[in-house]
């Protein structure tokens, strides 16, 4: 779905949004996305493809230099105002095709959610607008009625479901390849709670303990270890 959501974005030069909360893989998911649109076979096919992240809340001007930096590698323009910049994006996003990824985005002020969406509706512009935030990112950018009416793709990203988790996680490490399906569970609703990036950090310390008992699988005393070196585990939610 991460993949349509950012495929038909760029091509389309619409808006998308991937959104959820914090560890679920979007990033990651967004990054291998774009990255295969840039190492298409045909080079007429190529997208080119930039990613920006910026400082929670910031001005419309910061917006526009840091956004004018990303796209020609140029200085900063410290004494240039607002409007020269706001034009001088106008000018960059009409010369070729591409999509800009704005990561974080639940950190934008409602004015630089403006901001960007004039720079996408402007007739000469040309690029897809992609959208990719945590906790609160389309709470933010759905306040924007102007914003959520151009919305044309959204993916929400969640949680694994619980009966979902002996099946992936088994394909994830070998660790977990004779685990009960029980085991699993309890990891997860005692840790992990269906979030890739708690699974992850509960794998990489269950492997070294394991790796240091010498052992091959899972059990109850290598859970409690990990859980031990993460503060217990009842807290990770």
């Amino acid at each position: 779905m991460a993949r349509h959501v950012v495929t038909d974005t760029a091509e389309h030069l619409a808006v998308g949004v991937i959104h959820g909360v914090a560890g679920l893989g979007k990033t990651f998911a967004t990054r291998t996305c774009t990255a295969a649109l840039a190492a298409r076979t045909r080079p007429a096919d190529r997208i080119e493809v930039i990613t920006v992240a910026f400082p929670a809340r910031p001005t419309m001007r910061l917006l526009a230099d840091l956004l004018l930096q990303t796209l020609t590698g140029s200085p900063p323009g410290r004494r240039d105002n607002r409007f020269y910049l706001t034009a001088a994006l106008v000018g960059e996003l009409a010369r070729i095709p591409r999509l800009v990824v704005v990561d974080e985005a639940q950190r934008l002020p409602e004015e630089c959610i403006e901001l960007l969406r004039y720079l996408h509706d402007h007739d000469e512009t040309v690029f897809g607008l992609l959208y990719v935030g945590g906790n609160g990112c389309w709470e933010v950018l759905s306040r924007q009625p102007m914003l959520r009416s151009r919305v044309w793709r959204r993916q929400n990203f969640t949680p694994m479901r619980r009966a979902d988790i002996p099946t992936v996680m088994r394909s994830y490490h070998r660790l977990y390849a004779d685990t009960d399906d029980d085991l699993l569970h309890y990891i997860d609703d005692q840790f992990a709670h269906g979030i890739w990036r708690n699974w992850a950090l509960f794998s990489s310390t269950a492997h070294l303990i394991a790796k240091r008992a010498r052992r091959t699988s899972l059990d109850q005393e290598i859970i409690d270890n990990a859980f031990a070196l993460h503060a217990g585990g009842t807290d990770a939610r």
